[in-house]
């Protein structure tokens, strides 16, 4: 089996995780007064302590998120031989729910942080993989 990437695609989801990032966890976003409340993390601390790393790093998750995505809506599509927008966002779901959702609760319940804010990062992360599953499922399988 081949597995042929759609690069445009993997791009433009990769920046829909950006702006879902940057809707989310901005001052001025849905949730960012409470995890920045929650955490004690601000754009300007992250600034004068690390420069543009957070961004860096950020970018960098969310393209290798998106290509395994990617891969795993590829892969899955043409098994089912079915290239549905619905199968793709099944498979955001249950990558996010498999390996994000838990593994962010085990961590944040060992490191004992909030249920408030394992719930906003959670959901954050549930929109992010469907936000990239969308873009794929109607521009890249």
């Amino acid at each position: 089996m081949e597995i042929a990437i759609n690069w445009l695609a993997v791009a433009l989801a990769t920046a829909v995780s950006m702006v879902i990032a940057m809707v989310w966890y901005s001052h001025w976003g849905l949730f960012g007064k409470a995890w920045e409340k929650l955490t004690g993390v601000n754009s300007e601390k992250l600034k004068k302590a690390q420069g543009r790393k957070p961004m860096a790093v950020l970018l960098g998750t969310n393209f290798v998120t998106t290509l395994t995505l990617t891969v795993a809506i590829t892969i899955t599509s043409t098994y089912f031989k079915d290239s549905s927008v619905w199968l793709a966002l099944a498979v955001g779901f249950v990558l996010w729910l498999g390996l994000s959702a838990t593994t962010l609760l085990q961590h944040n319940t060992f490191e004992m942080k909030s249920s408030k804010l394992t719930a906003i990062n959670n959901a954050y992360q549930l929109v992010m993989f469907l936000g990239i599953a969308l873009v794929i499922g109607l521009f890249g399988v």
